[in-house]
């Protein structure tokens, strides 16, 4: 049996067609389908952050929580259809977005035992970054996915980035300690580090500040410092960013589920699974 007639017995035609519905944004239904599925979404935000305001809670308290629950209703019954519409479940469920989706209807039922729990429904809104795919604004798709491969291909030098200026927050923060007396605020090395990160990423809070000549004048270069190295990270990803090949085929995969294929790809390179698969 070849391994196109293993494809269509293992996956039949109506599993097809919901992960064409839920999946894809390019027919009728899987547009329609997502632009309720962003209404949903928008409205159960609205509903917890209104539920928060005190006096709205006492007048429609009881409203919300039904509303609420008819909205974790709906969010689960797209959860599991999402999850038996892919071949290979496990890779939905463990992706990005199959993650962000569990969460949205957990809060619900953990309320149950844990009242007040139902406020991190608001993790919700990190669906509607599939707008950028329901709209077909393919432009925006193949940016972020450039973007991502160009953050994984440049991740080890940001993390040696990351922890040399954590060395030098330390070895800074030590050194204000010992230059500047309890007076300043600089009363113990963890607080003279704090000290040294404000400073050193210029956001500069001003609840702390070195008193003495020699403390002000180090503080000087720890500030000219932090302006260069805040184009260190910046000119990592920009130059992985111009080594990217971009892609522009936002299918998803009715394997794996995940997209970010080349223009003219027929099977998914990730799983291997056929993209143009007929059933």
């Amino acid at each position: 049996m070849s391994t196109d007639q293993e494809d269509h017995k293992e996956f039949p035609a109506w599993r097809k067609k919901v992960h064409e519905v839920i999946f894809e944004a390019d027919t009728p239904m899987g547009k329609l389908f997502d632009v309720v599925l962003f209404i949903l979404i928008i409205l159960s935000v609205i509903v917890v952050m209104l539920e928060s305001v005190e006096d709205i809670k006492k007048s429609f308290g009881n409203w919300f929580y039904t509303i609420e629950l008819v909205f974790t209703c709906f969010f689960t019954i797209e959860y599991v259809a999402r999850i038996i519409s892919v071949k290979k479940p496990r890779g939905y469920i463990f992706s990005f977005y199959g993650v962000v989706d569990l969460l949205s209807i957990l809060p619900t039922y953990i309320s149950i035992f844990l009242p007040g729990s139902h406020s991190l429904m608001t993790i919700r809104t990190l669906r509607l970054l599939r707008i950028f795919r329901v709209l077909k604004l393919a432009h925006f798709m193949k940016e972020a996915a450039s973007l991502q491969r160009a953050f994984r291909a440049s991740r080890h030098k940001i993390t040696i980035f990351m922890f040399s200026v954590v060395s030098i927050v330390v070895i800074t923060g030590t050194i204000m300690y010992l230059i500047e007396p309890p007076e300043s605020g600089f009363t113990s090395i963890p607080q003279s580090i704090y000290w040294s990160i404000v400073t050193l990423t210029t956001v500069g809070y001003g609840d702390i500040a070195p008193t003495t000549v020699f403390g002000q004048f180090f503080a000087s270069l720890i500030m000219i410092m932090g302006y260069a190295i805040i184009a260190v990270p910046t000119g990592i990803m920009s130059a992985e960013i111009a080594k990217e090949v971009r892609y522009t085929n936002t299918t998803a995969c009715p394997s794996c589920s995940r997209e970010g294929h080349a223009d003219d790809a027929r099977f998914c390179k990730y799983c291997g699974a056929d993209l143009e698969l007929e059933v």
